[in-house]
């Protein structure tokens, strides 16, 4: 069977949870992605979406400069370890309505990459249509209220 190793993406960049929301749609912006990890020094912490800065943030009047990522990230983080199987992950993506989920060293406990739905397509096919219909079906919005 397929690791998640052997598809992950590698050399994730991520963020401080005292770094700025500006800072993390900037970071999104250049690196053309929706979500970076927060990590404090090399301990995962939380992740950070461009719907988290959207929907927490800017719809609630927060300003970008002066609101931490910590404010509206997602601390109760779904991962996995590298030397999962991609077909358990995929469980783990579509029963947590996850489009990305971080990976973690099995043995140091870092964080080591990420694997998205578009790792899963371009590079394990099994089983991607109905992971991605799970993970696509509507669910209630996610607010700091």
């Amino acid at each position: 069977m397929q690791r998640i190793a052997d598809i992950m993406t590698r050399d994730v960049t991520s963020v401080a949870p005292e770094e700025t929301i500006r800072r993390a749609a900037e970071l999104m912006d250049d690196l053309n992605i929706g979500a970076l990890p927060v990590c404090n020094g090399e301990e995962l912490v939380g992740m950070i979406t461009d719907r988290d800065i959207t929907v927490r943030a800017t719809a609630q009047g927060m300003a970008p400069d002066e609101t931490a990522i910590e404010d509206v990230m997602t601390s109760n983080v779904t991962w996995c370890y590298d030397d999962q199987e991609v077909d358990e992950v995929m469980g783990q993506m579509a029963d947590s309505q996850l489009r990305r989920i971080p990976v973690i060293d099995h043995n140091t406990r870092k964080l080591i990459g990420i694997v998205s739905l578009g790792d899963v397509a371009t590079k394990h096919s099994a089983g991607v249509d109905r992971t991605l219909e799970d993970v696509s079906s509507p669910s209630r919005p996610n607010t700091l209220h």
